[in-house]
């Protein structure tokens, strides 16, 4: 399996929940070693069998109680449910009662400073993960320290000397801390995973939303226009009907021809693959604007040299500039559309028509939808109002020569 399908297959429910049992069973581990370590520490003393049996006892209580801390404290760290601090609690008083125990055996010479030493360093040791997942990191490195210190501090009053009490003091300054950095790594481990499976899932809704959006915006700049022209034509044509006219047929004829082309575009929209052709779209603006009566002036300028990302871009412009030409410019008689260099490195679209309505209807979704896409570009979108109800569209989109 590569990494790839590793991460895929941990992205998922069922994969977050797998890695948590196995940090689980991981942590679980050091309670299994702990159990090992106090039978191998049992088979190599030569202690009374009631000493061996507390100790077993003690040492399985100590190991059980890790364990149900251990879940817990993982639980708190990952979750932020609520500190376990009854377990803290009694995890500390066992660990502190099988400190004293040790203390006690040697304090009657059931076992002598030599098998001390190992049995208060694995003891430390082990007690230093739990409480790093389960408390904040000054609280449990404070409870650490108070509970090594005063077993080193039994340890030098109980005549420990020499390596013994240097095997003790290692317990406390080198492996107590590295127990607590596998316990607090293992706890980030299982948080950072799910973490990343949370902005994974985040991340697929944006792209879906995102999607919508770019679908809805599609819709409006291909079917705008093209509703826009079948309504102008269809009124056109029962105008030439009740007066008998042989034209509402050709009219009619050409509504049809219009809502044909729209499905074959809203086919092309929802497969993602439709482009805004720029000088299709300028054809066909001049065409659509001087069947309503309004003249039309087009100076194509660079339209052949510039990139295809840009001409789609400044095509949608055409399209939804048309469109509001055709919808809110009722009474409009001309309309310019000028493409050209606003130096080396810029090209600049402007569509202007007259009888604009005051204010100007500028803030719907069209308008907005191409700002996106202009901005995708690193583009600008302008409107401008001007005296004599004149109407101002520029789109600037940078651009390279030869790009």
């Amino acid at each position: 399996m590569s990494v790839n399908d590793w991460v895929e297959r941990l992205g998922t429910p069922h994969g977050l929940d797998r890695y948590r049992r196995y940090t689980l069973v991981s942590l679980a581990y050091f309670a299994l070693f702990e159990v090992g370590l106090w039978m191998l520490w049992v088979v190599q003393s030569d202690a009374g069998a009631p000493t061996l049996v507390s100790v077993v006892v003690l040492g399985v209580a100590h190991a059980t109680v890790q364990v149900l801390l251990s879940r817990a404290a993982l639980s708190h760290y990952v979750d932020a449910h609520r500190r376990p601090y009854p377990l803290v609690a009694l995890y500390t008083a066992v660990t502190v009662a099988m400190a004293a125990l040790g203390f006690a055996l040697l304090a009657t010479g059931r076992i002598d400073a030599r098998s001390l030493s190992p049995y208060l360093f694995w003891l430390l040791m082990l007690f230093a993960g739990p409480p790093t997942l389960a408390l904040s990191r000054r609280a449990a490195a404070t409870l650490v320290a108070v509970v090594s210190v005063c077993v080193g501090a039994g340890s030098v009053a109980a005549g420990l000397s020499g390596t013994e009490l240097a095997l003790v003091i290692g317990g406390t300054v080198i492996m107590a801390p590295i127990m607590a950095l596998a316990f607090r790594i293992s706890g980030w481990g299982v948080r950072l995973v799910e973490e990343l499976a949370a902005a994974r899932q985040t991340q697929a809704r944006l792209a879906v939303a995102e999607e919508r959006l770019r679908f809805g915006r599609d819709l409006h700049d291909v079917l705008g226009r093209n509703l826009a022209v079948v309504a102008l034509k269809s009124e056109l044509a029962a105008q030439l009907a009740l007066r008998d006219r042989p034209e509402a047929r050709e009219q009619m004829l050409e509504v049809q021809r219009i809502a044909q082309d729209s499905q074959r575009e809203i086919r092309s929209v929802v497969r993602g693959y439709r482009t805004a052709d720029l000088h299709t779209e300028l054809a066909g603006a001049r065409s659509v604007l001087e069947a309503a009566g309004i003249a039309c002036r087009i100076e194509y300028g660079p339209a052949a040299r510039l990139p295809g990302q840009v001409q789609a871009a400044l095509g949608w412009v055409v399209r939804e500039g048309t469109t509001n030409v055709l919808r809110h410019a009722q009474g409009a008689s001309r309309c310019s559309m000028s493409l050209r260099t606003a130096g080396p490195t810029e090209a600049l679209l402007v569509m202007e028509n007259d009888s604009a309505p005051d204010p100007p209807s500028g803030t719907g979704t069209g308008l907005n939808g191409l700002r996106e896409r202009l901005t995708a570009l690193s583009g600008t979108l302008t409107t401008e109002q001007h005296s004599g109800g004149i109407f101002r569209l520029t789109a600037r989109v940078p651009w390279e020569e030869g790009a």
